[in-house]
């Protein structure tokens, strides 16, 4: 009988990992402490180029922490996409802020010139010592955008950085699906995502594209940034010989560390990043070649000028021309052993932020409808991506 083809699972097929967590066992540098930390923050810090990288326990809890150190507050609005994880707009709420959810573009990243058009058009501008970007319908304060690079697409990072610098705002990247996607063309060509803002954030959660088994990382150019991640994520506990000696903190940090034992792992995947990136785009060209000419489905391209790290393949389907629905689709692949997921249920329609704002919502709506996720593992066999064809071609 034929095994279950997973959705993405990691790659760690490698002796390194074990010598490395071997180490770490019979060392008993297991936990917050230990020399594959600051091993692993250097080498993430070299392959994106900044000039320092901050491990934490998840990239949530990166934005969590970038938010409070780019100023977010309890009076202040952050402008974030509806098409997200629910976990890159929650930090907003862990700050008592208010989230304000925009569109998606055709790559599934915020829509820039729905971005400028609410920006200009909702929106006042006060100044006084600085520009204020005020929201006309709230009367809050904007200080902030969450740009989300989904599935390994890159945001249109012209745009939005000029809005960001026209209205003062400041820019947090999540990149925790983007790690490896880099501009090719343009302003920022040679530029990793996740680097161009004020503040990124990668995951490295076990689905990603390298993993850490859970974990991700801050990084920015302002090294000040840099300092103050690294001094909240370790319980904001002082430094200095003597204070940190008798555990002096003068102000509430989190308990946010990266484990020796993760960064051990850590250490291990970054030196494969390429190698991973370059069968992943195999795998997706396979499958660009097997599902062509096919009417109703589609395999979505990801974005122009970008060397896309291809996390995540997505295809759309129309049911009409299909003659199944997306959710048809997806069941019966899950029937005969292949994993799949749909896009996630848009964030400003969850539970907790139906009480928040959203602009002019409409691509994001088709894309929850009409899109499914497809087995994209590092590890993937073209045998395993002709079954998957195979099914998604034998319909009822």
């Amino acid at each position: 009988m034929r095994q279950e083809i997973p959705l993405s699972v990691p790659y760690l097929n490698n002796s390194e990992i074990i010598n490395n967590l071997k180490e770490c066992v019979e060392t008993g540098w297991i936990s917050t402490g230990g020399r594959f930390i600051p091993e692993f923050e250097q080498k993430v810090a070299k392959y994106v180029n900044t000039p320092d990288a901050v491990s934490c326990q998840s990239g949530t809890a990166g934005l969590h922490t970038a938010l409070r150190i780019l100023g977010v507050t309890n009076e202040d609005e952050v402008i974030v996409p509806t098409l997200t994880f629910i976990a890159a707009v929650n930090p907003v709420l862990y700050l008592g802020a208010h989230p304000v959810f925009m569109d998606c573009d055709s790559y599934f990243c915020m829509d820039a010139k729905k971005l400028e058009k609410f920006c200009k058009e909702e929106c006042k501008v006060l100044e006084k010592n600085k520009k204020v970007l005020i929201n006309k319908k709230s009367g809050r304060r904007i200080s902030a955008i969450v740009v989300v690079h989904v599935f390994g697409n890159a945001a249109n990072m012209e745009a939005i950085m000029e809005i960001a610098r026209e209205y003062d705002l400041k820019v947090l990247e999540d990149a925790t699906e983007a790690f490896g996607s880099y501009y090719t063309e343009g302003r920022y060509k040679g530029k990793s995502v996740g680097t161009i803002g004020d503040m990124g954030v990668y995951s490295f959660n076990a689905n990603k594209i390298m993993t850490t088994g859970g974990g991700g990382i801050i990084v920015s150019q302002n090294q000040q940034y840099l300092d103050a991640a690294r001094y909240l994520t370790t319980t904001a506990k002082e430094s200095l010989l003597e204070d940190a000696l008798h555990f002096v903190h003068n102000e509430i940090g989190y308990n946010y560390r990266m484990l020796n034992i993760q960064a051990a792992i850590g250490v291990s995947q970054i030196k494969e990043i390429e190698k991973f990136i370059q069968l992943k785009e195999r795998h997706f060209k396979c499958y660009q070649k097997n599902l062509k000419d096919i009417h109703g489905l589609r395999i979505l391209p990801f974005s122009p000028g970008v060397r896309t790290n291809y996390w995540f393949y997505a295809v759309y389907i129309d049911a009409e021309e299909f003659g199944e629905t997306r959710d048809e689709l997806m069941h019966r692949l899950i029937e005969n052993k292949i994993q799949c997921r749909p896009v996630w249920k848009l964030t400003h329609t969850q539970v907790p932020y139906q009480s928040e704002q959203n602009y002019e919502i409409e691509r994001a709506y088709d894309y929850e409808r009409n899109v499914l996720n497809i087995p994209c593992s590092v590890s993937l066999t073209s045998e395993e991506i002709e079954i998957v064809c195979e099914e998604i071609l034998r319909k009822k």
